[in-house]
């Protein structure tokens, strides 16, 4: 029987019988494949703060199954009360990470069943939660193969290919977002060669984007962050395709520290860079790059994390940020489920939201 790869377990799923989020445990990736089943409402909070799911859609897909997991086990007397719990339940999940929209528009749009539904029973609701946590992580996998398809019209075969951090499977529930048109490719014969980033502090371009694609059988090299400027001078990367954790009304994109660098290098040798951003990615309500809250982590993942023995002084100061922002006049195009957008992004991003309302409406009727 062949082994397993790393492909064939599911990132993010619901386990009905055991009433349990199934994740895999990317922490400990690629030394070791644990896939962890949670029930407990801290130890999914944790999951998520200490990035054992990661990626914006799939931390999306793991919220919303974690806040119908907590609906699950609410004891109630009636909808008002059992409001009041969701909403305490809900406030505890959203407080794990502080950049993704993905988090917060999962559970608000588990919180809109609740309130659209006040004259039904709580059990009945109950129902309804689950469906719609299937339902959202059922539309991510629609919303991946869409960017990828859209990606695809960007590149040729053959072309050199750069991401950044890692937007695969391993951040969504298929195919990723900037690797769904590498895997898309392959698919079709494009025969892509890519360069992943190694992607500081957490190393998840090595760890994980390197590590998917290599186990999948693309054509990927591993290359350290500050290399990118040399292999674009070189003329071996003809796009960027990189994810994010938000997009601001203007374009701006905050994605992982380091996306604004290989920007800035790509302008510099005129490497177009796309985004990938499925539209729940998206922040209207965010005016500019300079309104979104930057998460920043602890210095032991810069000091030691890493390595056997502490790489720097004791007692030396450490900044941390998890993101940077990317400029919007930096950005080609953001790719979406719905087109892609390109600048001015203040009127693209809109007709990609009118394009979303209006399939929506078609869908409804």
């Amino acid at each position: 029987m062949a082994k397993k790869k790393i492909l064939d377990y599911e990132t993010v799923a619901l386990d009905d019988e055991k009433n349990a989020l199934v994740i895999i445990d990317q922490t400990k990736l690629p030394y070791e494949i644990e896939i962890l089943s949670l029930t407990v409402q801290e130890d999914i909070w944790r999951a998520i703060y200490l990035l054992q799911v990661r990626g914006a859609p799939a931390i999306g897909v793991a919220a919303a199954i974690g806040i119908y997991l907590a609906a699950r086990a609410m004891i109630a007397s009636d909808m008002n009360d059992f409001y009041e719990q969701f909403k305490k339940a809900k406030d505890y999940l959203a407080s794990a990470r502080p950049t993704a929209v993905n988090l917060f528009w999962a559970l608000n749009r588990m919180e809109e069943v609740v309130k659209d539904n006040m004259e039904k029973g709580v059990d009945e609701v109950i129902a309804m939660l689950h469906d719609e946590a299937v339902a959202i992580r059922e539309e991510d996998i629609w919303v991946c193969t869409q960017i990828g398809e859209n990606a695809l019209t960007l590149v040729k075969p053959g072309d050199g290919l750069l991401t950044h951090c890692n937007a695969g499977q391993l951040a969504t529930v298929k195919y990723g977002t900037a690797t769904a048109p590498m895997y898309l490719g392959q698919e079709r014969g494009y025969g892509f060669r890519i360069y992943a980033d190694e992607t500081r502090p957490l190393l998840q371009g090595a760890r994980l984007t390197a590590f998917e694609l290599h186990e999948s059988g693309l054509d990927v090299t591993l290359i350290c962050d500050n290399m990118s400027a040399s292999v674009m001078k070189k003329g071996l990367i003809d796009a960027v395709f990189v994810g994010c954790d938000r997009v601001a009304a203007n374009g701006d994109t905050a994605n992982k520290i380091g996306t604004s660098v290989v920007a800035t290098v790509a302008k510099r040798y005129q490497v177009p860079v796309y985004i990938c951003a499925p539209t729940s990615t998206i922040d209207l309500n965010t005016a500019t790059g300079d309104e979104i809250h930057i998460e920043e982590r602890p210095a032991e993942e810069i000091t030691e994390m890493w390595y056997k023995e502490r790489m720097a002084p004791e007692g030396v100061k450490v900044f941390n940020p998890c993101f940077d922002v990317t400029d919007h006049d930096l950005i080609a195009g953001i790719v979406t489920e719905y087109g892609i957008a390109r600048p001015p992004y203040s009127n693209s991003l809109q007709e990609i939201f009118n394009r979303k309302n209006e399939a929506s409406k078609n869908k409804s009727k």
